[in-house]
């Protein structure tokens, strides 16, 4: 067990799969976050029957806004690291361990999974997406990061920028790995299982682009 780093999942309205997801966590990790992003299900009692320490939004804030508070809340304890997995079951816990060991092994002080390595169970449309922008992500950062839009990540604290309340939801955790390439800060890659289940993505595919092509235009003005 390690206990210089903990998780934390983002959840809304994930009462029906947060509990495993957690049991599953606690088996690497001593410690989880749960930020519960105003979910009107009980997401947030069943996240802490199971073990996590629990943080609310009163309302549903976006996921950029949930990891903000999430790395608030682990600063504050004086963490030294978080991994960032997702609530919904389609991270396995068992890759854990390779985060770890490559955060011990490597100077890297950002780890991000990458699932197209074997994408044989990702949907058509979701792998065209992630290649075509995390070709255009690696291409703005300056160094390649074969899945960009994978949230499983290890984040050294020390170097995790601060994001507004206002961040650009699911695009927030694009613009996370344009601030530390911008900072000169290099990132490393961890392969991690694909697995996709029956349940619903929160991911909307056109609102998100039009979110992520936003960003990505502000970002550029601002550089």
């Amino acid at each position: 067990m390690e206990s210089k780093g903990c998780a934390i999942i983002p959840a809304f309205r994930e009462a029906g799969r947060i509990g495993p997801v957690i049991e599953s966590v606690l088996r690497h990790l001593n410690d989880v976050i749960v930020v519960d992003d105003g979910s009107p299900d009980d997401t947030a009692g069943e996240a802490e029957r199971t073990g996590a320490m629990v943080v609310r939004h009163g309302v549903n804030r976006g996921k950029g806004a949930a990891l903000d508070t999430g790395f608030r809340t682990a600063r504050e304890r004086g963490f030294e690291f978080v991994v960032t997995l997702d609530g919904d079951g389609q991270h396995t816990a068992a890759d854990l361990p390779r985060f770890i060991e490559a955060y011990h092994r490597t100077d890297y002080k950002v780890l991000v999974g990458n699932r197209m390595t074997d994408t044989r169970s990702m949907p058509l449309l979701r792998r065209l997406t992630n290649r075509f922008m995390s070709w255009l992500l690696s291409r703005e950062m300056g160094q390649r990061v074969p899945d960009t839009q994978c949230g499983y990540r290890l984040y050294k604290l020390e170097v995790v920028p601060e994001l507004s309340a206002g961040s650009e939801r699911f695009a927030a955790e694009s613009k996370i790995l344009l601030d530390l390439s911008g900072k000169g800060i290099r990132i490393g890659t961890v392969p991690v299982t694909t697995i996709y289940g029956a349940q619903k993505s929160e991911i909307h595919p056109v609102k998100d682009a039009i979110r992520f092509f936003s960003m990505l235009r502000q970002y550029r003005k601002l550089r």
